[in-house]
């Protein structure tokens, strides 16, 4: 492992002291009616933040969630669901919650008087639905500590990422050039990615990260989207890998991967963030490790393997995934390239499954063939063995992690070892939800 590596480290994030007790009894009083009203809460602060604040809609919030009302969900069920942590006895902690939020804010450069504009409309919002007569000065008061409890905390772990990172606040927007385009399948493109001539390296990062691009549209918007680094971290090169999203039911298709895949070549310059993401390898355990995903969520499962098969090919691995059509199915071929390369003597696999079509499928060269499978039809992780005191890491979509994680469950692994990442607003994967 490179000393870079080595010293990216996952920062500690502390949590506030408890809620004055006069404001935990009225949030825990008050937590049903606001509750039943959070997704209306919800588009009313944006609708009021964006009017007095475009400047946001246009060049940090995603305009595809919002369409589809996806991100104002989340943020309804994030705030929810950490006034519930705090006020339950014995409830789960908001850790998890919050080091999502917090990387997720790095990455996209938010800074602490951004908070301040949210409490201001999130307050306004909530005043507007229940009312002057529900939202009296107590409650509003324990409301306030309920945000600011929340705030204070993301800003302190933000701060410490900052830092670690060694720029200020926000300062996380580099440029880089495209020094290789691949065209993995009809709708996924990967992108290798270096810093200019002359500038410095682009940063190390751990397996499993991500990096938020940001694209300049053509009605001059900035917008801003996260994709898995895909490659195995070294020699300051980073990968992406973009899927062109097709809207659905009357939606729009992806702004940004349209944009990417229509536009970026070989020698062009790109707007990209500092490393991020807390779906992360750890890359001093020699514990086995076994990967879930599904589609696009293969990219960050592969760079974790990337790295297994370069730093720790002893290590034993199972790789599970599921996509649609095999003759299309994007970096398979990879993955099974990489299996294939790892050392007899390690007891890694890979299990591919086609819902639609196993047609095409790669067939590992030599020894790869006697541990490898092709499957029809849907992921069954509840047929497989897995390995005893594994780490398991998951991505796809909502409904794969979900339907994942319950055959999980059901096999009786250890929850405290199963991470997932998902490339959505994850309101369902929230502490309580």
């Amino acid at each position: 492992m490179s000393v870079a590596l080595a010293a990216a480290r996952r920062p500690r994030l502390d949590l506030e002291a408890p809620l004055a007790p006069e404001h935990e009894q009225i949030v825990r009083d008050t937590l049903p009616l606001v509750g039943a009203h959070i997704e209306q809460i919800a588009p009313v602060f944006y609708r009021r933040m964006f009017t007095a604040h475009p400047e946001l809609l246009r060049d940090t919030f995603n305009r595809g969630n919002q369409a589809q009302g996806a991100q104002q969900k989340a943020l309804a069920s994030s705030v929810a669901t950490y006034a519930t942590l705090l006020v339950t006895p014995d409830a789960p902690s908001p850790r998890e919650l919050l080091s999502r939020i917090g990387h997720k804010h790095v990455s996209l450069g938010i800074t602490e008087d951004q908070y301040g504009i949210v409490h201001e409309h999130l307050m306004a919002a909530i005043v507007e639905v229940l009312g002057e007569d529900a939202v009296t000065a107590e409650v509003a008061g324990a409301w306030d500590a309920v945000y600011w409890h929340m705030a204070r905390t993301l800003i302190s772990f933000e701060t410490e990422m900052y830092a670690d990172a060694g720029v200020e606040a926000g300062d996380v927007f580099r440029e880089a050039v495209v020094v290789r385009r691949t065209e993995e399948s009809s709708r996924v493109v990967s992108f290798d990615l270096a810093a200019p001539e002359g500038a410095e390296p682009l940063r190390e990062f751990l397996p499993g990260q991500y990096i938020s691009v940001g694209v300049v549209l053509p009605d001059g918007a900035r917008q801003l989207r996260q994709y898995s680094l895909s490659d195995a971290p070294g020699e300051g090169r980073w990968r992406i890998t973009v899927c062109r999203e097709h809207g659905l039911d009357g939606t729009p298709d992806g702004e940004v991967s349209t944009w990417l895949h229509e536009n970026l070549g070989e020698g062009d310059r790109l707007q990209v963030t500092l490393p991020a993401g807390d779906l992360t390898l750890d890359t001093a355990s020699t514990d086995p490790v076994v990967l879930v995903s599904a589609g696009i969520g293969v990219t960050p499962m592969l760079g974790m393997l990337r790295h297994i098969a370069a730093a720790q090919p002893e290590r034993e691995v199972r790789v599970l995934h599921a996509d649609a059509h095999a003759a299309d199915a994007a970096l398979v071929r990879e993955l099974a390239e990489t299996v294939a390369a790892l050392p007899e003597e390690a007891p890694s696999r890979l299990d591919l499954w086609f819902s639609r079509s196993a047609d095409g499928a790669p067939v590992l060269p030599g020894h790869g063939q006697t541990r490898s499978r092709v499957s029809a039809g849907r992921m069954e992780i509840t047929a497989e063995h897995l390995p005893d005191g594994a780490e398991m890491y998951l991505c796809g979509s909502s409904a794969f992690l979900q339907g994942a994680r319950e055959q999980l469950r059901r096999v009786g692994a250890d929850e405290e070892r199963v991470h997932f990442e998902l490339f959505s607003p994850n309101d369902w994967l929230l502490p309580g939800c």
